[in-house]
């Protein structure tokens, strides 16, 4: 009859920049695509060269060999039969465009470049790209030699259109376009296009994946269509991890959805749907909006049909429940995921963690160890990429992980960093839990190093710093605090750097580094201290999730050692013990709750509040438990405390991002580090407020309302503290 098409669309674990590499994953997944009886494929934005190039798309190298490698694919029997719709980026007229180029059969189609970019949150790509602003109009694109060579052709059009086949019509998106109030879908849908792609480089974040569901579901509930989304997957050279999440849509139903997170390189997927379900949906809700634009749009017509005369019996995929992961298994998947593309892609031979036995250090640990999981989950399923991979990593050719636990003592190594002010029940916490995950685990005691390096101050000055509670001042306290996280550091990439070399082993280890969010935004850490690491994959997840996460652990994966972790309050333990036991508590040290941190932290960052902003939201937020005046307290001593020690996220370790109010300092949040830190201003119209909420608040509606720690260096900044 004519009336169902396969369509395939894929998640493809693409690197900047390796264009070997990722040629062979998109010819694998144009032949899987075929092999499944698809007539189109989709792949993910900028798939050819990797999206992460950043400032390499400045380089004419990048779009040379991004025009090579589609010459290779132009080339290539694989691509035969199947419209391909690959991303590259393209200069034309000497500005240059995120495009997306159809071919068929040796010969190009059409080049449509990207209209609506992404230039928020992490994203940056009108620094590299310009958007088509040219609505419905399309250009000749003169074709570089090497391609006219292999499709005989001189130009090809380039612009705003759309894809007549003999059967259907197709139109693309790219990316951002579908998160925008003017997204193509919209008005291509209204002249009649049945089919929207979208190619995306859309990064994880917690709790985000069912908005992106509810996107790609709302595109064609409201006008009718089948919608195909790809997505890239993995770390591709960042801070952030791709989660894939490869669907097709039609109607308003997903008929087919893509794992969130896996190690697999190339998951392609199909969906055979019934174009005449689009046409039957748009006639009975739709007809009176289906008018014809005053421009419609611009057709480009191709001799091929989706669907085949003889499919009378060929069963059309049909609406699937959809299933999301709890923030906890986001937290146990995604950074996991992404701390196997960077070890693997490295070429190192580990990973070395300081662990304290506290919640931070310990999650860390957790998802190095749900990274094994995974690893041994792939063999097991005869994913020969990650058995190669594993080979690699371990140095041994015939190795074959054969459990978690095994597998973390050839490639984990943690230590336990003691001084004399640790307590004896860090230590043994610590200890449990590496000895469950299987880490190769050594304790090692720094006051050696730390009674070395004061020595040499007191040569030089007569005077040997004590801390407070031996009758020294706060700047003591702090200095001899810092000196024991920073021989830490030290230390840490000595043995990662010769731990594997003392026991006869090839390789070196990257360092891990465990300091969370909500640390980073007070600035709750020594600046080169063992948060200073190669990358941290918790360093965008707040305590409050961690331990979430770390209760979900002790099930998932039947860690017991982390609940006496979970039951013990969270320390630094730089200052002196008191009869044996901890002194030095984190939330006291900085005069805020983490729970009360995160909650700041949205509204500093997500909800764009200043000092003024934020106390005014607060007092309501938390009128139940502080008074207008105690709230006032707070907000002025966060942003004293924030802005003292913003200059430390100048130098963070990279960290996975996982959380809208990061204070990443890379490109998600971009501030000085130079304040001033008496907020003036700012303070005094909060303090003119407070006289005038002495009488109760007004309630709208019924119902109410690790070793990092310590207020370390003394920051830069403008005039004496307040």
């Amino acid at each position: 009859m004519g009336r169902k098409a396969t369509l395939a669309t894929c998640s493809l674990n693409q690197w900047a920049l390796d264009f070997e590499g990722n040629l062979e994953r998109i010819l694998k997944s144009i032949e899987i695509a075929k092999a499944h009886g698809a007539k189109y494929r989709l792949g993910p934005e900028l798939e050819i060269c990797g999206y992460g190039c950043a400032d390499h798309f400045y380089e004419s190298d990048t779009l040379l060999h991004s025009f090579q490698v589609l010459g290779k694919l132009l080339e290539s029997p694989v691509c035969q039969d199947i419209i391909c719709d690959v991303g590259m980026p393209i200069m034309h007229h000497n500005v240059r465009y995120n495009c997306r180029v159809l071919f068929l059969n040796r010969k190009i189609l059409l080049i449509r470049p990207k209209m609506l970019m992404a230039n928020y949150g992490v994203y940056r790509e009108l620094r590299w790209f310009s958007p088509w602003k040219h609505l419905r109009q399309v250009e000749e694109y003169f074709l570089p030699r090497i391609i006219q060579e292999v499709t005989g052709q001189d130009t090809v059009p380039f612009g705003d259109c759309v894809l007549s086949t003999k059967d259907t019509c197709i139109g693309t998106e790219i990316c951002a376009e579908l998160w925008n109030p003017r997204s193509p879908h919209i008005q291509m849908g209204l002249d009649g296009v049945e089919i929207f792609t979208n190619s995306s480089a859309s990064h994880h974040e917690l709790r985000k994946a069912d908005l992106r569901v509810d996107l790609v579901r709302s595109a064609t509930i409201k006008s009718g269509g089948i919608y195909l989304y790809a997505n890239q997957r993995g770390c591709d050279g960042d801070r952030v991890y791709y989660d894939g999440c490869a669907m097709v849509a039609i109607n308003g139903d997903i008929v087919a959805q893509g794992a969130q997170f896996s190690l697999n390189d190339v998951e392609v997927i199909t969906a055979t749907l019934d174009l005449e379900d689009v046409r039957s949906y748009r006639g009975e809700i739709c007809q009176p909006n289906m008018e014809t634009e005053p421009k419609p749009c611009h057709r480009v017509k191709v001799d091929f049909s989706l669907s085949s005369g003889d499919d009378m019996y060929l069963p059309t995929h049909q609406p699937i429940p959809l299933h999301f992961h709890s923030p906890e298994e986001e937290i146990s998947l995604g950074p996991a995921c992404w701390l196997w593309d960077y070890l693997r892609r490295s070429g190192q031979a580990g990973f070395l963690l300081p662990l304290s036995g506290g919640v931070d250090s310990s999650s860390t640990a957790c998802i190095v160890h749900s990274m094994c999981v995974l690893i041994c989950r792939a063999v097991e399923d005869g994913n020969s990429q990650v058995l190669e991979d594993v080979r690699r990593v371990v140095a041994d050719a015939s190795y074959r992980p054969e459990h978690p636990r095994e597998l973390c003592g050839h490639i984990f190594t943690t230590c336990y960093m003691a001084s004399e002010n640790s307590s004896e029940d860090t230590c043994s916490r610590a200890k449990g839990l590496a000895n469950q995950i299987g880490s190769t685990h050594i304790n090692i005691n720094i006051d050696m190093a730390v009674k070395g390096i004061l020595g040499i101050f007191s040569v030089c000055t007569g005077k040997w710093p004590q801390f407070c509670v031996n009758g020294g001042s706060h700047r003591e306290n702090l200095a001899l605090q810092n000196v024991q996280a920073r021989v830490r550091m030290v230390l840490a990439y000595l043995f990662a750097q010769l731990g594997l070399w003392a026991r006869g082993k090839p390789g070196g280890l990257l360092v891990l580094g465990s300091a969370n969010v909500d640390e980073s935004l007070t600035g709750y850490f020594t600046k080169y201290d063992c948060s200073s690491a190669d990358i941290n994959p918790i360093g965008g997840i707040s305590k409050t999730d961690l331990k979430s996460f770390l209760v979900y652990c002790v099930e998932q994966f039947q860690l017991t050692a982390l609940r006496g972790i979970l039951s013990a309050p969270p320390t630094a333990e730089l200052e002196p013990l008191k009869d044996g036991q901890v002194s030095q508590t984190d939330e006291a040290d900085m005069g805020l709750t983490y729970s009360e941190l995160s909650v700041i932290g949205r509204l500093r960052k997500i909800s764009k509040c200043g000092p003024f902003s934020m106390f005014c939201k607060l007092i309501h937020t938390w009128r139940d438990a502080l008074s207008p005046a105690e709230v006032a307290q707070k907000v002025k001593h966060f942003f004293r405390m924030y802005s003292m020690n913003r200059h430390k996220m100048t130098t963070v370790t990279p960290s996975y991002h996982a959380e809208s109010y990061s204070p990443d300092d890379n490109r998600f949040d971009l501030r000085p580090f130079l304040y001033n830190t008496r907020w003036a201003w700012q303070f005094r119209s909060i303090d003119e407020q407070i006289p005038l909420l002495r009488v109760p608040l007004l309630v709208a509606a019924a119902g109410g309302a690790s070793w990092q720690g310590g207020m370390k260096e003394a920051p830069p900044q403008a005039g004496p503290l307040p």
